[in-house]
Formats: C-alpha cells, structure tokens, sequence
C-alpha cells in the first residue's frame, strides 16, 4: 500500500488501489432496483476533483453509465429517462466536508482508508488518508476520527 506520497505523485496514474469495475457493478446493481420500484433517479456519490486516478469517478465514465441505463434497460427503451447524479463529483474534499459540516453528518462515522489497523483505525498515511487530512484542513475543521498514525 502506497504510504506518504506527495499529491504530485498520488495524481499520476490508476493507483494500485483501484477495484475493477466497482462503480459499474455498484451502478448495475442500483440500476437494476431503480428498474424494479421503478425510480428514474440514481445518486453516487464519487468525487472526480480528487478521484486520485480512478477511471471510474470521472464525469465521462457517469454520463456514459446514465446512456448504458437508457439502452439497456426495459425501462429505458418504454420512455423511462435514468438519471445518473453525482451531486459530489465537482467538489474538492474541503467542499465535501464544509457541506457534510452543514448539514450535520457526523464525519466521525466515516473513514476512507486504505489500511486501516486491526482495530479499525485509519492509518493515517496512505493516499486516501492524506486527501482526507488535507481536506479537513483546507476546511478549517477538526477530523474527528482517531489515526492510528498521524
């Protein structure tokens, strides 16, 4: 697990932590209940700002998916209009957690991290940890969660 890399580095490239098709198995799976309740509107909630390099978090991957849904569905092809939304996907992380902050989410109930401790701690180090704490910081508010390493 990549540890204590610079944002210049953290930029280049699919990382090592990327999970094949995890968003497009994510979606499928919503598309397919938003098929059968029926619902038209599907939210995901990728960031494309500070996706670190996962193909797909981008927009072009979201607007893809939302014409994939339109096509290949019953529902699609009978007049129903899949909406994909991202309503994060242009916020940096300090937007993400100044609008969290807002509307009262309690941010100590989240981690991202990639290694987290046997304990369940969030390292502290690794590529998502450092955007988190720089998030916060950028944010002007304390993370509440514990760091097994800070």
């Amino acid at each position: 697990m990549p540890k204590k890399r610079s944002e210049t580095e953290i930029a280049q490239g699919v990382p090592i932590t990327y999970v094949p098709a995890r968003n497009t198995v994510f979606l499928a799976y919503a598309l397919a209940w938003a098929e059968v309740i029926p619902a038209a509107d599907i939210f995901l909630g990728v960031n494309a700002i500070d996706y670190s390099g996962y193909p797909d978090c981008r927009p072009e991957f979201i607007e893809a998916f939302e014409v994939l849904a339109n096509l290949g569905t019953k529902a699609g092809v009978e007049g129903t209009r899949f909406r994909i939304h991202a309503p994060l996907i242009r916020f940096s992380k300090s937007e993400i957690i100044r609008k969290a902050a807002e509307i009262n989410v309690d941010l100590s109930l989240t981690h991202s991290c990639y290694d987290p401790s046997p304990e369940g701690l969030a390292c502290g180090e690794c590529d998502s940890c450092h955007l988190r704490l720089k998030g916060f910081r950028e944010a002007g508010i304390k993370d509440p969660i514990r760091y097994a390493e800070k």
